[in-house]
Formats: C-alpha cells, structure tokens, sequence
C-alpha cells in the first residue's frame, strides 16, 4: 500500500548490489493513468520530482537518486497513461495492421519494450524495477503480467520478485500479525507470480515465529524473509538488509559474482545522521504541511546538509495561512533557528509566506526561499522598498507592480506546459558573493520546475534597494539566485537546489542554511563558509 517503504526497499535493494560493484538502475510504475505527475496535487500524491532531462516524475525516483548517486531521467518513470497513450496512436496511425489491439500482448508488450529499454539506455548489469499499488488493483493488473511473462522470456535467474508487505501489529494483543502477508501473497500466485524474498514491514524488527509463518504459507525460504523495521534514518535501511544476508541472498538468486561489499563511506554518513554532535531547529513554511511528502526531497535535502554539519536538524511544518489576516501570530517562527519556504503554486497562503520572509529579513533569522519562497522573497523586498502593490502576476493579474511575471516571450502561449522551465540549466555565479562561497565555483547546473521569473524592467529598482543577484541564466536574462548582503544569511534560489542533494554531496544552499542556523544559534559572527560540504558537488 502507498507510504510503505517500497521505493526505500527498491533502492536499499539496489544500494547493497552497487557496493559489491554492480551498475544499477531503477525505474518506478505508476498505474494511474496521469501521463506524469505534473498535474497531480502534492498533498494527494507527494512531491512532483524533477530529473535532469525535465522529467516530472514520482517521487521515489528521488530516493533512487538519493540512495544510488544517479541521475536518472523521464523513461525511468512509467504510467499507465504513457502506455495507454502509445498504443492508442499506433492504431490510430495503422501500425498494427487491422489486429484487435488488446491488453495482452499489445499493452503488456510496450510495458515490457520501455524497462528493457531502461536497461539498454543505462548499460547497467541490473534493473529495479518498481511497481506501484496495491496487489488485486485492477490498475496493476498489467503490470504484473508483464513482470509475469519477463521471467518467463528472460529466464529465472535474469528475473527475481520481492514483495513488500505489511506486518501489522494488533495494539491490544501486542502479537505481529501475518495474515496480511499470506494474503497478498496468495493474490500474487493467483496471478501468476512467486516472490522470490519478502521484505516484512514492521515497527519492529520481525520475531522467529512471525517470519517461521510467513516462509511456511507464503513458500519461501526463511533466509528468503527479511525485516525491515522502523530506523532512526532512511540510510539505514540497506544496512540492516544487509546484515540479514540479503546482498548474499541476491547473489545466489542472480547468478551474480560474489565481491565483497564495501560500506565505509556509507556506514560513516549514517552515522552522522543518527549520532550528531549539536542541534537546529528549522522552520519549514508551506501550504502542504500536513503532508511531509510533499516536500520530501527538501526533507532529504535538509537532512544531508545536517549530516554534513554534523546537526541533527529538527522540522517544525508550518502553514502559512496561520500567519495572514490582521494580527499575524509569529510565536511559531519565534524558537526557529532557521526558516525555509520551499516551492509551490496558488494564492492559498501566498501572504502568509510574504509574512514569514518579512519577519525573517527583519530579525535577521538565517532564511532560505526555493522557487515560489524566491519569488516572494521579491515581492517582500519590492514592498519594503515602497511598491505597496508589488506582486506575482500568478497572484495578482492586475497588480501595479508586476515583480514576478511571464517572460515577454511567454505571455501569449495558450499552454501552460509550454510556459514550464524544467529539468536542468545552468546557472552563472557572480564572484565574491554569499552563493560562489556556497558552491566554490562560478557556473554550476541545477533543476527547475517554474512558470513565472524576476520581472527585467524592476531588476536595476531592486538592486539600488540593495538586494543582490548573484546567479543569473546564462543568457543573463533571468534571475536564478538572490541574497541580502547586510543580512546574517538570506539566499533564495529560483532552482530546486534539493533534487540534486545527496546524502554524502548535500546542496550548498540547504548546507549554507544549516550551517548559518548553527552558528547564529551558538552566537558566532556573520556566516562565513571557508570551506564548503564534504563531496559537494
């Protein structure tokens, strides 16, 4: 079922594989019949993530990425309504010469066509392969008839099935429960498919008897049942498979040479992550708050730049709509050491947000904007410099003081996809500024998913106010990064800069909100950065 732990198990999967020396790369099914995830509503879906080549894709692809230091792209992530899609043009267009175009072969044949050719496109020794939902949903139904018929085309030591399931623990009984897991199981063999490993979900780890029950009625092996249970960290995970045995098991399974795994980087990062020396607390400001996975990757992202600070970084989610009306209350920014307003769309919270950049700026709290937070961030200052009326053309159609708009070139574009900058560009840093500290470097690469940009004819008007751009398009038309000078730290980004963050590379913007909340909070001087976070990239 959804929130699980699938894609974390897929790229543990993939992680203890790729530490005995094995090229990996996975892909994600998603069964709903969205042609992407762009159009999908964060809080009833997570995160829309971007990949390099402008992909909007599901956000396990980010813990792919996170988990296995790739970068993947839109062909790692197949919907329904891609297939759909295909196969419907192809007829309309003749390709199947008079046939009754069909679920089986025609749809299960594209299925099968686009993961191998995932794995061509790669040239990776090993695929994951991801699929979505829940068994017995009708939506998944070809999915995993196409998985069915993979093992039986490419043989069974080229093909292996794990399932993920829910072991559930009755609160009064206090008894771990399989029943769950024989059951889909059992709807797995209906259809067709054996798992190879089970992978048990739990509070806790797995007890003998439960994994003894689930070997015997699923009919695997009882080195074949694998805990995992809830960890203080994510990264965790591929360890703690791996000390049940799972790498060996996989390589028995696949046929794989037996090399030994090499954790040490690994094994040191988690540990930073679980056992950090000092303490930030982080106020993140959004409007899709009450789902912590629609802002996952910055989740990540703050973390990496917390392990490289050796910080545990503690969230407060905070809505922004809390913060507008006449009396704004402020108590919940007040115990923050840092805050944080990442991306999004839609008026809803829109001056809540302003609110929050306002107070920062003028108590001088570490403050980082990402995207929508950059564009605000503009019109908070454009504000404070007089332009009563500044606003984004997104919110206020009508404004005096379009700040944020549509480049010329877009404005008479019907189709809003059209109008979309995405996946990555690079950005070119002005030398001496808060951001080539940040990076180390002057021309870097990072991933965007907006609409709107810093308006031209208000540059020179913000700049003479005293905001500075320090990172601009290549072509110098558009604003990419923005900081206060005379603030202790205030940077915004028009990119995502958490879609590239790793956990042993973190994203220097994230790293330099990090580390600023840390020393402004054991008071040290302004932020300075001598020396940017291990591996950056």
């Amino acid at each position: 079922m959804s929130g699980l732990g699938k894609g974390v198990a897929a790229a543990s999967i993939g992680k203890i594989l790729q530490s005995r020396g094995t090229k990996v790369s996975a892909l994600k099914i998603d069964p709903y019949l969205n042609v992407d995830a762009g159009t999908m509503n964060p809080i009833v879906h997570g995160e829309v993530f971007v990949t390099e080549d402008g992909g909007e894709a599901d956000m396990d692809l980010g813990t792919y990425e996170r988990f296995l230091d790739v970068n993947l792209s839109k062909m790692h992530n197949i919907t329904t309504g891609q297939i759909y899609q295909t196969i419907i043009g192809m007829e309309r267009s003749g390709s199947f010469l008079g046939q009754c175009v069909q679920i089986i072969p025609h749809i299960t044949d594209e299925i099968k066509r686009r993961i191998r050719s995932v794995a061509e496109s790669s040239k990776s020794e090993l695929v994951l392969v991801e699929i979505g939902g829940t068994v017995g949903d009708i939506e998944s139904l070809p999915f995993l008839e196409a998985a069915r018929q993979m093992r039986l085309e490419d043989g069974f030591k080229n093909v292996a099935f794990t399932h993920v399931t829910l072991v559930p623990v009755v609160g009064v009984v206090g008894e771990q429960k399989t029943k769950p897991t024989q059951h889909s199981v059992q709807e797995l063999r209906r259809i067709g498919l054996q798992p190879d490993l089970i992978i048990a979900r739990s509070t806790k780890p797995l007890l003998p008897g439960p994994r003894k029950k689930i070997a015997l009625f699923c009919n695997v092996d009882e080195a074949a049942v694998f805990s995992s249970p809830d960890s203080k960290s994510v990264y965790e995970v591929p360890i703690l498979l791996e000390d049940q045995g799972m790498g060996t098991f996989l390589c028995d399974r696949l046929g794989l040479e037996k090399r030994a795994a090499s954790w040490d980087e690994w094994s040191r990062t988690v540990q930073r992550f679980v056992s950090p020396k000092n303490e930030a607390r982080i106020a993140v400001c959004g409007k899709y708050a009450e789902l912590a996975d629609s802002y996952v990757s910055v989740n990540e992202a703050l973390r990496h730049a917390g392990a490289a600070a050796d910080t545990r970084v503690n969230l407060d989610w905070i809505e922004t709509e809390q913060f507008e009306g006449e009396n704004p209350k402020t108590g919940a920014l007040e115990t923050a050491d840092g805050i944080l307003i990442p991306g999004g769309f839609g008026q809803r919270g829109t001056e809540g947000k302003i609110h929050v950049v306002h107070y920062a700026r003028e108590n001088n709290i570490p403050f980082l904007g990402i995207c929508f937070g950059f564009q605000l961030a503009i019109v908070e200052f454009a504000r404070n410099l007089g332009l009563q009326d500044a606003n984004s053309t997104e919110i206020a159609p009508a404004t005096q003081h379009p700040v944020i708009d549509l480049m010329p070139e877009q404005r008479n574009i019907e189709s809003k996809g059209a109008t979309m900058r995405l996946g990555a560009h690079e950005v070119r840093i002005q030398p001496g500024t808060l951001a080539e500290r940040l990076y180390g470097r002057r021309r870097v690469w990072e991933r965007h998913r907006h609409r709107y940009e810093v308006n031209p004819d208000y540059i020179s008007q913000l700049e003479q106010g005293g905001l500075t751009f320090s990172g601009r398009s290549l072509d110098g038309r558009r604003m990419e990064i923005l900081e206060l000078p005379s603030h202790y730290f205030f940077i915004a980004t028009q990119f995502h800069g958490e879609f590239r963050s790793r956990p042993m590379s973190p994203s220097p913007p994230y790293y330099g909100l990090v580390k600023a909340s840390l020393d402004k909070k054991l008071g040290k001087p302004r932020f300075e950065l001598a020396s940017g976070p291990t591996g950056t990239k």
